[in-house]
């Protein structure tokens, strides 16, 4: 687990990597976020107002989070794919003296992250939130993204172990059914 304290506006927030593969309750979550693959490059975003970022965004009513990471790729990177939950990162205000209890965010959140791999690659039309799509090389996530930090970097490795082990899977399945 990798805890960070960072900077939102003028508050000071605690967050925490958690690699668990059990969502927590969906009320508590306040984000899914993809790290979407194709052919060993990830794709990033340029969201209006914010720069280059992974898919993500709020779930809407009825949706569960990998519906919405589905929906989310679909419109700010206009690709779609198969997803696995990588995990989820605590996003705590305990220790936040600007939080407000009536605000829309609970005191310990969620930000659930998904790996996608890439399965369709659509024509990009700007229509939503993105005014732009690249693919990088995988190593260069930090170079690019508007914020990247440590934490960022261990989703990222772990989502790389979820290839690894499919692949993994796959090849014994492979073996032992041959």
């Amino acid at each position: 687990m990798t805890t960070s304290y960072v900077k939102w506006g003028e508050a000071t927030v605690k967050l925490t990597w958690d690699s668990n593969k059990s969502l927590p309750a969906v009320n508590l979550i306040t984000s899914v976020h993809g790290f979407c693959f194709c052919e060993n490059q990830l794709l990033l975003v340029n969201l209006r107002h914010r720069g280059w970022d992974f898919p993500g965004g709020h779930i809407e009513n009825g949706e569960t989070p990998e519906e919405c990471i589905q929906r989310e790729a679909m419109e700010e990177g206009y690709v779609s794919g198969s997803c696995q939950l990588i995990g989820s990162l605590v996003v705590d205000h305990s220790e936040n003296q600007l939080w407000d209890m009536n605000g829309k965010y609970p005191k310990i959140g969620y930000q659930v992250f998904y790996r996608m791999d890439i399965e369709k690659l659509n024509a990009f039309k700007a229509e939503h939130e993105s005014v732009q799509r690249m693919m990088i090389p995988i190593n260069e996530a930090a170079n690019y993204h508007h914020d990247w930090n440590g934490i960022y970097q261990e989703i990222l490795s772990e989502a790389m172990c979820l290839e690894k082990n499919d692949k993994t899977k796959e090849a014994t399945w492979r073996s032992s059914n041959e």
